[in-house]
């Protein structure tokens, strides 16, 4: 067995020990990185080039973006544009049976998408959603598990920094303006399928449903909830034109949404440095699993990993769309124990030369792995949003975990038309000739 093999295998042996040890997982992909280059290099070269990779790693320009967008979105969570939406959301959808189930998908929609973060979507939403639920007699867990699901559109309906993060990793192969327009649909279809469920048990178990609002109040909550829907238009829009780049559009952001919440007396001045705060230590966590994603993903690269997989894939299965499933089927369980950021840094690299060779758009493989890896978030034992959510919603994870099954049931059911129909996703993109 070669040295190169041997490493790998340490490198997957030791990162799963830590995991199970409940070590952070920035630190075990660091950890187990650096063990594995000290097995082939001189232990002191061997720390001088993790060192430099993770330096390296977050030399870019495009991921400026990222603490402009978390920022956006800690300001929009705390400027009361998730009451704005819900209210937007009931107006619209509350009087169908099961309305409130409706509004919480619909408002986790739009607030995932305007604040980019499924976290914030979960916390801001589910916070609110879960009580007003429990008052018309919907169960927690099933408002937990509703919430959970639908907050992870806003990975998908831009702007999304995971979708920022898999152009970088991509290397530059799939643009940031074709992922961002390539998002919408799959999105959209993901949560008018949860929609969809909602509605059958919502008959099934005879869910209340409110008067029909009227156009009159329709037109009041919607005036009260543009200003933070134009947000998507003026950032999406602007990158699509070529008016400012996705990094420029992060700073926008910032300062639309700093604007806006200052307007409606939301946030004062004196509370921003609370803000800047709470965002700068997400942007912490965030760049230290990049730094440590990425000296992986070029330790893949250095011992032919990504070589060694598709030669493989290849030679055991003829047919491209068994390969597509295989793929998913692996992505689906590293999402169950890895965190979006790195899956996406780690494992792009390794796939993504596999299914372009196979015909595959980057772009498409983009969308497809970030819905895939969204399961994973929704599911234990590392799930973030299953998590946030449950802690949410004051109940368990185990309380939340069978009503939750049939919701990622219908995800994994989008995902595998999203994969199949390429369409889904390039429609957009091609219109658009990006």
């Amino acid at each position: 067995m070669s040295i190169e093999v041997i490493s790998i295998i340490v490198l997957f042996v030791s990162f799963f020990i830590l995991l199970m040890l409940k070590v952070p997982v920035a630190y075990s992909i660091g950890i187990s990185t650096t063990i594995s280059l000290l097995l082939n290099i001189d232990s002191l070269p061997g720390i001088t080039t993790i060192a430099q990779r993770m330096i390296t790693g977050i030399d870019s320009f495009a991921l400026l973006a990222i603490p402009f967008f978390v920022l956006a979105g800690e300001i929009m969570k705390r400027g009361g544009i998730a009451n704005r939406l819900i209210n937007f959301a009931k107006s619209l959808v509350a009087s169908l049976p099961g309305g409130l189930a409706y509004v919480n998908v619909l408002a986790s929609m739009l607030f995932g998408a305007i604040s980019g973060s499924a976290i914030a979507a979960t916390s801001a939403i589910g916070s609110i959603m879960t009580d007003r639920m429990e008052e018309e007699g919907y169960p927690r867990e099933f408002s937990a598990a509703v919430n959970i699901t639908s907050s992870t559109t806003g990975l998908l309906i831009p702007p999304s920094n995971i979708l920022i993060v898999y152009a970088l990793a991509s290397g530059g192969t799939a643009s940031v303006a074709a992922l961002f327009i390539a998002g919408y649909i799959p999105g959209i279809l993901l949560g008018l399928a949860l929609m969809g469920y909602v509605a059958f048990v919502a008959v099934r178990r005879k869910f209340s449903k409110e008067k029909r609002a009227p156009l009159k109040e329709i037109w009041t909550y919607f005036r009260k909830a543009f200003f933070s829907l134009l947000l998507l238009f003026i950032v999406v829009g602007g990158i699509v034109a070529g008016v400012f780049t996705a990094t420029e559009a992060s700073v926008i952001a910032v300062l639309y949404a700093a604007i806006l919440a200052l307007i409606y007396g939301d946030i004062r001045v004196k509370d921003f440095p609370s803000v800047l705060l709470t965002s700068a230590k997400t942007t912490a966590v965030v760049m230290f699993l990049i730094c440590t994603s990425m000296a992986m993903s070029w330790l893949f690269s250095f011992e032919s990993v990504p070589e060694l997989m598709s030669n493989f894939l290849l030679e055991q299965f003829s047919n491209k769309f068994v390969i597509f499933l295989v793929i998913n089927i692996i992505l689906l369980i590293v999402g169950t124990f890895m965190d979006i950021t790195p899956a996406v840094l780690i494992f792009t690299p390794i796939f993504l030369p596999v299914v372009v060779a196979l015909g595959m758009d980057p772009v498409h493989f983009g969308i497809v792995m970030v819905l895939n890896l969204c399961i994973g978030l929704c599911t234990p034992p590392v799930g973030t949003i299953l998590f946030v959510g449950s802690g949410v919603a004051k109940i368990s994870v185990s309380q939340v975990i069978k009503p939750l099954l049939p919701f990622l049931a219908i995800m994994v059911i989008v995902l595998l038309l999203v994969l199949y129909v390429p369409e889904i996703s390039m429609f957009l993109p091609r219109l658009f000739d990006l």
